[in-house]
């Protein structure tokens, strides 16, 4: 997909904030310092449309943009990793299983490992709650360019294997870095948002 505009619409953290539902969503969801920012941006190739950090857990709020005007995607805050309150771990928790429990528009999440660490305990619950709901996702696997070529393959069989990955799903092998798995990722967004019945107007 080429890249016209991509813009910063809002931040939110409950449902009463989210912007207007008004286009296909694709949301970005993993544990803090797993690269999402890093993700989007080289997406649509801006380099700080998404904000970056090197301090996990530094994204609290819900980050919605407009990519071409014609779907939105949705920066959820990471989990894990980031030296905060219990309680805020919570309503990080929260914040995201109601997001992807109401948000009517979100049609595909964007489910986000570093290919170098196995599936925590609450990616696995983020897969649970994404099977519980019915929400399509895609696997897609940082920071590959740490790894050498059969590294990374043995990697992502041994995440295939922990989370029990089907034959249909398997994920994306990505590097902000050397860009690889651009080209792969926007082909399944594209072919995921064309089978998606339009809505009437």
């Amino acid at each position: 997909m080429k890249i016209t505009s991509a813009e910063f619409v809002k931040s939110a953290v409950w449902p009463p904030q989210y912007p207007p539902a008004i286009m296909p969503e694709i949301s970005f969801v993993g544990r803090s310092n797993v690269g999402k920012s890093s993700l989007i941006n080289t997406l649509v190739g801006r380099r700080n449309l998404a904000k970056t950090s090197n301090t996990p857990g530094r994204t609290q709020l819900i980050n919605f943009f407009t990519i071409n005007e014609k779907i939105s995607f949705v920066d959820l805050p990471g989990y894990g990793f980031a030296k905060v309150p219990q309680s805020v771990k919570k309503d990080w928790g929260d914040m995201i299983e109601a997001y992807l429990r109401e948000r009517q528009s979100l049609c595909l999440v964007i489910f986000i490992l570093d290919i170098r660490r196995d599936p925590s305990a609450d990616d696995l619950s983020l897969r649970d709650w994404l099977e519980n709901y019915r929400i399509p996702y895609l696997y897609v696997l940082t920071k590959s360019d740490k790894l050498s070529n059969n590294q990374a393959i043995a990697r992502r069989r041994a995440i295939e294997k922990n989370l029990k990955v089907s034959a249909g799903n398997k994920p994306v092998l990505f590097s902000a870095k050397t860009q690889k798995g651009k080209v792969d990722i926007w082909d399944f967004l594209e072919k995921h948002l064309s089978a998606i019945p339009a809505r009437p107007s």
